[in-house]
């Protein structure tokens, strides 16, 4: 098969490798569609991965092509989207269904090899079927749906509720559109990218603030009527951002960390006052919640795509093969043009998942 191989820090080429085969309690998934997490562009041009070489890629959907020995065969050319993260099950967390947590995991495109390829071998508990009418390339971004949908748990958003994001990329977007449809009064988009923040406002979010330009937290308060937001997230891992969420929750107000850091995250003694005095919840989030209690994050994100109340194909801003996919990544990193979400499309695969 074709993937794209990271040999080493920077070395990402697209070449011809063995396809893997399905053992026991697995299946063969055919990629239709795998998108570009921001995480993959310090995995590959910064930070490397587990091991080399390693085919990244963990945002995905696609067709069950084979399967295991002992693999019922209803699974035989369903579409699914994919659980990337392989618990032990064993561990502390993994027996309350806290998979997130396992103290012992693998994970598909960064410790196993990925979905920058044609195929991937995927263990059948991590398959999640995709409703009809939802395209492969918008289930691929069930897992960062699911993320941005268990944020917004995490900060028990209520109806009715101001929120102000920080961070507007595709997570941010995506938190965005859950918080509408989840009925939130007003949103509010922080970002310094102005790119960005045009691209928020053709989707329909027209409460942008350029946080380069404007004092943002002063911003939000003043379009919440002097109280500040109900629930701010934290979604873009800058500093600055982390110090300014503060500052922007109203008194009793609860803010929610989620951004990947791109360094050190600080806070002044004002910032630390804020919390204190205005008596914050503070929390952070971490991936998804999969499995049945509370409730199965996969499954509602994938639920709100096949009734419309999530759109997120208006998100993919390009569309690429893997020949394409390295050079992408590296436009990507150099941003080199506006990307909001990088989509590796297999053209042998149509969106319903026929070959």
């Amino acid at each position: 098969m074709k993937a794209c191989v990271l040999h080493g820090i920077g070395d990402l080429r697209c070449e011809e490798m063995p396809a893997p085969s399905p053992q026991a309690g697995e299946v063969l998934v055919r990629v239709g569609a795998c998108g570009v997490c921001g995480s993959d562009i310090p995995r590959v041009f910064l930070k490397g991965t587990y091991r080399f070489p390693t085919v990244p890629g963990h945002e995905f959907a696609g067709v069950v092509e084979a399967l295991g020995p002992d693999v019922a065969q209803e699974w035989s050319q369903r579409r699914v989207a994919v659980f990337p993260l392989l618990p032990c099950r064993k561990c502390g967390p993994c027996l309350v269904g806290a998979y997130a947590q396992c103290e012992d995991y693998d994970y598909i495109g960064s410790r196993s090899d990925g979905a920058f390829a044609e195929y991937v071998r995927v263990p059948v508990w991590n398959l999640v079927p995709v409703p009809d009418g939802v395209a492969l390339e918008e289930a691929a971004m069930t897992e960062p749906a699911a993320v941005a949908v268990h944020a917004l748990r995490q900060g028990g958003l209520d109806v009715g509720d101001a929120i102000a994001i920080y961070g507007a990329g595709p997570i941010g977007l995506m938190i965005a559109q859950w918080a509408r449809a989840w009925g939130a009064g007003r949103v509010l988009m922080v970002d310094v990218d102005p790119d960005k923040l045009d691209f928020a406002r053709n989707l329909g979010f027209d409460n942008t603030c350029n946080g380069r330009e404007t004092d943002a937290p002063r911003w939000i308060r003043e379009a919440t009527d002097g109280r500040g937001a109900d629930l701010v997230v934290e979604a873009s891992g800058a500093s600055q951002a982390f110090e300014q969420c503060m500052f922007s929750a109203r008194t009793f107000g609860r803010v929610v960390l989620m951004g990947n850091p791109a360094g050190d995250m600080t806070l002044s003694q004002d910032g630390y006052w804020a919390i204190l005095r205005k008596e914050l919840r503070v929390a952070g989030t971490w991936n998804s919640t999969y499995g049945v209690l509370p409730r199965d994050e996969w499954r509602l994100a994938l639920d709100f795509m096949a009734t419309g109340r999530l759109d997120l194909k208006p998100l993919i801003t390009h569309r690429v093969d893997l020949d394409s996919l390295p050079e992408t990544l590296a436009m990507v990193r150099d941003k080199r043009e506006f990307a909001n979400k990088v989509m590796y499309v297999d053209s042998r695969t149509d969106q319903e998942g026929n070959a």
